[in-house]
């Protein structure tokens, strides 16, 4: 055991001195498992990132909500011209569904929109998103009221013209003063604001609820119809607990199948969109992403392992006279092996750690210029460390053998 850490702490000075006497060449030996690590740690970093958000983005959603819209999360196969042609859902399909459907916890019903200007006095916000709904939709996705309240069914159900507010909008438009009773302009129409969400932050989609208002569904619905093509309606259901979602959702079809007079034969005219099948697609992006990475960066390591291998051999060329003396002096082939195979991994390590703290660097300043937390996890640190000492084992495998086998007599005959 001795005898190995001897030989451990050997391998080190032998690696420091290579990389102290060779800088130029050791460095671009190492240039490659560096660039090698960091590309599959960068990769994996920033995968393990976006899904990170995604999660945090969905927590305290219910994962069985379901869009019901003409519009599909996912990949299918309805051609798009017979997509284009589908209508949109209606609020007395809401309506119907709400009534009709025994499982159903809560029911909104949602305009999805583009963004708007907002007024107060002198005072002007832009690119605000605008998310008009029932009252139920507060139920069914997380929010957090820090002043006021929400708007309440009969004012959801008559159109009232009062309006809930993100923290950022309510900081631009009041600067700091009362928002609660004061009116604001939208859509040319004057809004009293009756609620101020808490500060909650941007979500992994570019969302946020801070730059966004809420609104009565029906009041535009009075303003616009049914038809304006400014708005694509969704409703959004969240079954009971514990009810089987596949059976919930075979019920839904049939019953809007049916509400919309389809007859058998014909494909269904909307698209059931489950949240937990959306994440599952989002799993599978995610997947593909790790493999590009994946395949993208296993080239940057194979050149930093025949970097490796190359500087080995040289060192190997360098000191054979030395390899010639300790075997005269009764060094094994073993130790010999060991002490070669150490250095390749220590070399390997070396550009290894370089690639870790880069990325590391990276994702600490990323983090604090984006709203977005980059998360490098112990997993990848030690995947990088592994994927290192592999390519150090690898590559210093050859010479390592090679500088074992060699004959006492000729390797110091060849050194002088």
């Amino acid at each position: 055991m001795i005898l190995y850490v001897r030989l451990l702490k050997e391998s080190f000075a032998f690696a420091f001195n290579a990389l102290r006497s060779n800088k130029l060449r050791t460095l671009l030996s190492l240039l490659g498992v560096t660039v090698g690590i960091f590309s599959i740690i960068a990769v994996l970093a920033a995968v393990d990132s976006l899904k990170k958000n995604i999660v945090d983005s969905l927590d305290g959603m219910d994962k069985n909500t379901i869009y019901l819209f003409k519009y599909s999360f996912g990949p299918t196969d309805v051609e798009e011209w017979k997509r284009d042609q589908f209508p949109h859902v209606k609020y007395d399909e809401y309506q119907y569904l709400q009534k009709s459907m025994a499982d159903i916890d809560k029911i909104s019903f949602n305009f999805f929109t583009n963004n708007q200007s907002i007024k107060y006095d002198d005072n002007t916000v832009n690119s605000i998103r605008v998310k008009p709904s029932t009252n139920e939709f507060f139920e069914i996705e997380p929010f957090k009221v820090d002043k006021g309240r929400m708007f309440n069914e009969a004012e959801s159900n008559s159109g009232t013209a009062v309006i809930v507010i993100g923290s950022e909008v309510a900081d631009g438009l009041f600067k700091g003063n009362e928002p609660i009773g004061k009116q604001i302009r939208l859509y040319g129409q004057r809004y009293t604001v009756i609620g101020v969400l808490k500060k909650m932050g941007q979500n992994a989609f570019g969302d946020s609820n801070d730059v966004a208002v809420f609104l009565p569904v029906n009041n535009l619905r009075k303003l616009y119809g049914d038809n304006s093509t400014i708005f694509t309606p969704a409703i959004l259901i969240k079954p009971k607990e514990g009810v089987d979602i596949e059976e919930f959702k075979a019920e839904l079809t049939n019953k809007m199948r049916s509400f919309r007079g389809l007859r058998a034969g014909e494909i269904n005219s909307f698209f059931v969109n489950i949240l937990s099948g959306f994440t599952n697609f989002i799993d599978d992006i995610i997947g593909k992403m790790n493999l590009a990475g994946w395949g993208i960066s296993i080239f940057s390591l194979l050149v930093g392992g025949f970097g490796i291998a190359n500087i080995m051999f040289v060192s190997v060329k360098e000191r054979t006279n030395l390899i010639g003396i300790q075997k005269a002096l009764g060094a094994k082939n073993r130790f010999i092996l060991f002490q070669f195979l150490f250095e390749a991994v220590i070399l390997a390590m070396f550009g290894g750690l370089i690639g870790i703290v880069l990325v590391w660097l990276i994702a600490l300043i990323l983090t604090n210029v984006l709203d977005f937390e980059f998360v490098l996890s112990s997993f990848n640190i030690l995947l990088g460390s592994s994927l290192s000492i592999l390519i150090g084992l690898i590559s210093g495998i050859l010479p390592a053998i090679s500088a074992s086998k060699l004959d006492p007599v000729e390797a110091i005959r060849t050194g002088m």
